[in-house]
């Protein structure tokens, strides 16, 4: 028998479930989210786009397979899409403490411990996203048993999460393999340049770009990229409201006078349109799955994708030279932009998908193909 506390989740309406902890036993706050998929809590903990959410696992079971090795720091050929978990807390209806995968090094309450997250089991997480569905995401905080004093609610799209996650210098990458090193002439190379603007980057977009043999530039949410000299621009995924990036919007509107391809994944999809002249809304309660369906605009062509965001780009306002690129199956809200002429698009969900699916790779290809 496990000896556990007792732990509660308040949300802000007052509603409250009660569980037990497996994690760090101490009080967090943060915006109550879920996810619909099945398998990859490693890589959506490490997700950047988590950051300050407590993220609500719908299927059942968790902690089964452990957690595999950490990366060396700085590193981006591993296991985990961040340098950190950057979820304020994780939930499940049932925990396993024993778990099993060739990989593993140890499990996750332990992982947890070590990051000083905490982890809540024994809650009905039906219940939860029913209510969730209903009502919203909404603020909520975790208290565990005689474990620290009370925590007041925190509201994470109140405060620039892009600037909390992104880089804080430029670097250049060559290969996988390779270690980053700071950016200058000495480091030029025969291969495309690609700008990879890092809003909050997950790292399988950095690894999706370089087996496509090119040269990544990644630079901070704010930089002016304008003064590198690049074939293409990327701009990432990221958490949070796309309002506080109107650095980047700034810059990437000067990007789109001229002609150099342009692609961006998630809230690079927001932060494009943005700087085309649409708006953006917060969703009910984002999406956030393996499992989302989305259709190409003019086609009967669907995908099955990955996807983790709370806002949207409104199609009512994108300008007469731009169209949906994508739109979701479910709801009928934009999956991605693109221009009629012009070689920019952008996709909402996320087609370098780790831990998956991985139909929607392509995109990839299509925007070295660009360059």
């Amino acid at each position: 028998m496990q000896a556990t506390k007792r732990a509660i989740l308040t949300l802000q309406d007052g509603t409250r479930y009660e569980g037990k902890s497996f994690g760090h036993e101490g009080p967090t706050a943060g915006e109550v989210v879920f996810n619909t998929a099945m398998t990859g809590y490693p890589e959506s903990l490490t997700d950047p786009s988590y950051e300050g959410q407590i993220l609500v696992t719908t299927f059942p079971l968790l902690g089964n397979y452990g957690v595999p090795p950490s990366d060396a720091p700085g590193s981006i050929a591993g296991h985990y899409e961040g340098s950190r978990i950057h979820c304020k807390a994780i939930i499940a209806q049932d925990y396993a403490f024993r778990h099993s995968h060739w990989l593993a090094d140890r499990p996750l309450a332990q992982w947890l411990k070590e990051e000083k997250i905490p982890g809540i089991y024994g809650i009905d997480t039906r219940a939860l996203t029913k209510h969730l569905r209903r009502h919203g995401s909404m603020l909520g905080k975790i208290s565990i048993e005689d474990c620290g004093d009370d925590v007041d609610f925190y509201d994470p799209n109140a405060e620039n999460l892009i600037a909390l996650t992104s880089c804080t210098a430029p670097a250049v990458y060559d290969s996988i393999d390779s270690e980053p090193v700071a950016l200058g002439l000495e480091n030029a190379t025969e291969a495309k340049t690609v700008v990879l603007v890092d809003c909050g980057i997950k790292h399988n977009i950095i690894r999706c770009l370089l087996r496509r043999g090119v040269r990544v530039v990644r630079v901070p949410w704010d930089y002016d990229f304008s003064t590198i000299a690049y074939d293409g621009l990327f701009i990432s995924n990221g958490p949070g409201n796309p309002d506080f990036a109107e650095a980047t919007v700034s810059h990437i509107r000067k990007a789109l006078e001229g002609d150099k391809p342009i692609c961006g994944i998630c809230m690079g999809n927001q932060l494009l349109a943005k700087a085309a002249g649409a708006r953006t809304y917060k969703l009910k309660y984002g999406h956030r799955s393996h499992n989302q369906p989305v259709r190409l605009a003019g086609s009967e062509r669907c995908f099955i994708t990955s996807q983790n965001h709370g806002f949207a780009v409104d199609n009512a306002t994108l300008p007469d030279e731009w169209e949906p690129l994508f739109i979701n199956m479910n709801d009928g809200t934009n999956e991605g932009i693109r221009h009629r002429s012009k070689p920019f698009f952008s996709a909402q969900f996320h087609p370098e998908a780790s831990s998956g699916p991985r139909d929607t790779e392509f995109l990839f290809d299509d925007f070295i193909s660009l360059l």
